[in-house]
């Protein structure tokens, strides 16, 4: 029960209206609007009740005290409610396609690119040429062609929906509902968010026949499993882990023989979707080159991965499969923006150019470790005026991530940071705490910063924040 005491202390405080005239909020009004500056007044009058109610202000000076800096309160509570919750952070964690971190970042060239056509007008679906309707296909459609059919490769045609697993429901809803689509036990895999291969297969309303064991399937499970309802061979690489040991497993080549020969497509769900032959540059993942040489009719892979570009649902196969794939009325329910459309056009002709490093994930897993430590050296020495922050270059591993090449990290070399005053989780939240935020890993009692995937520009930002933390 309130005392008498506390009661006149509630009398004290302004009511909204009154401090909705104060000289200082007339200001945050005309900014961000009455609604906004009500909600905040309301917040931190409550929070001045509570304060009251907890016996933190007790008497008639404290109370006035805290009235006096009602203004900065609304005007906090008002930067909290109104700021942007999407934001920008630094990733020093070294982990390249780091889902929790949006994955790939655009190249600059695909945020002019989006800027250009996200302010006006644009012909998405217009022929200019004709004067009349056309299909948003055609913007990636001519880049996917030129990239993709290569010699001894022809026909292959492109779609986009929204994200890799809409293009593997999409797939097989067009090409197997009602139908078995067989595929190996040891393939039924789980990405993030739980999504799982049966599951999206069961709402596509094909039938998932599984073959073979977890660690060992045989071209011959996938010929006895087929029957006159079979529809699809599904391959699902495994991206986001790795079956060492004794395994077994057959090659592209022996699953599209098998499809030949019983007149069945093979279609492969890739996920990552590199364009270009990353086992050669000492990375083991499969690129959508390699699978349709090898004879795939239609594979699924996503935009924000290996490709470096937006989040995206590619589907590139046989004409007469992307066909039906876009007649499908889901086709129209899981299609991109043009904003999607801009960035994927602007990333492909980056690699129609050859200009890989313009790609910012390209150029990070291609970045040889000796440049980062350059990097890391540079930066540990703007570091040595601050006393209470001690830096050492440490070598360790890059990863991949985003569910790719799980089986593949990156050489490099981490700055291993501690603070005299701080623990490392401490330390980490002081850096995620900064603006921007900077996100870094922590192993055995330090914090691990990984140049790898901080921009150039934002290597000051990491110095400043270190540097204060520091002194």
């Amino acid at each position: 029960m309130q005392t008498n005491s506390q009661s006149d202390l509630y009398r004290l405080l302004p009511s909204v209206d009154d401090l909705l005239r104060h000289s200082e909020i007339l200001p945050l009004i005309e900014r961000e609007g009455q609604p906004a500056v009500v909600e905040a007044a309301r917040a931190a009058l409550a929070q001045l009740r509570q304060e009251i109610t907890a016996g933190h202000l007790n008497n008639e000076k404290t109370v006035a005290l805290a009235i006096a800096g009602l203004p900065e309160g609304i005007g906090q509570h008002l930067h909290a409610a109104m700021d942007f919750s999407l934001r920008p952070v630094i990733n020093a964690t070294g982990v390249v396609l780091h889902t929790n971190l949006g994955r790939a970042p655009l190249a600059e060239s695909v945020l002019r690119r989006i800027s250009e056509v996200a302010g006006r007008y644009s012909n998405l679906e217009f022929d200019i040429a004709e004067g009349a309707r056309g299909k948003r296909d055609v913007h990636v459609e001519r880049l996917f062609s030129r990239l993709l059919n290569q010699e001894g490769v022809t026909g292959i045609r492109t779609v986009v929906v929204n994200n890799c697993a809409a293009a593997v429901m999409l797939a097989l809803n067009s090409l197997a509902e009602g139908g078995e689509v067989v595929v190996s036990r040891g393939e039924l895999v789980e990405i993030g968010g739980s999504f799982r291969v049966p599951d999206v297969m069961t709402k596509s309303g094909a039938v998932l026949r599984e073959v073979g064991t977890t660690n060992r399937t045989r071209i011959v499970d996938y010929e006895r499993a087929i029957t006159e309802k079979t529809r699809l061979l599904l391959r699902v690489h495994r991206s986001n882990f790795a079956i060492i040991g004794f395994t077994e497993q057959p090659s592209l080549e022996e699953m599209v023989a098998l499809g030949r020969k019983h007149n069945i497509p093979v279609m492969e769900d890739l996920g990552s979707g590199a364009l270009l032959p990353l086992r050669s540059m000492g990375i083991n993942e499969s690129g959508v080159p390699e699978s349709l040489r090898a004879g795939v009719d239609l594979v699924t892979y996503s935009g924000d991965k290996m490709l470096g570009g937006p989040q995206a649902g590619l589907l590139s196969g046989r004409a007469e499969l992307i066909q039906q794939v876009r007649s499908n009325p889901l086709f129209r329910a899981l299609r991109v923006d043009k904003l999607a459309y801009a960035a994927l056009e602007a990333t492909l002709m980056e690699y129609v150019r050859q200009n890989y490093a313009a790609i910012p994930t390209v150029r990070m897993m291609l970045m040889p470790a000796e440049e980062v430590r350059r990097r890391a050296e540079a930066l540990a020495a703007k570091l040595k005026s601050a006393p209470h922050v001690r830096v050492e270059i440490i070598t360790g591993k890059s990863l991949i991530g985003g569910g790719s090449a799980p089986d593949s990290t990156l050489a490099t070399f981490l700055l291993a940071v501690t603070a005299s005053s701080l623990s490392a989780d401490e330390l980490a939240a002081r850096l995620r705490r900064n603006t921007p935020a900077i996100v870094a890993r922590v192993e055995e009692g330090r914090v691990l910063l990984d140049l790898r995937t901080v921009f150039a520009h934002e290597e000051l930002v990491v110095a400043r924040a270190l540097l204060e933390i520091g002194r």
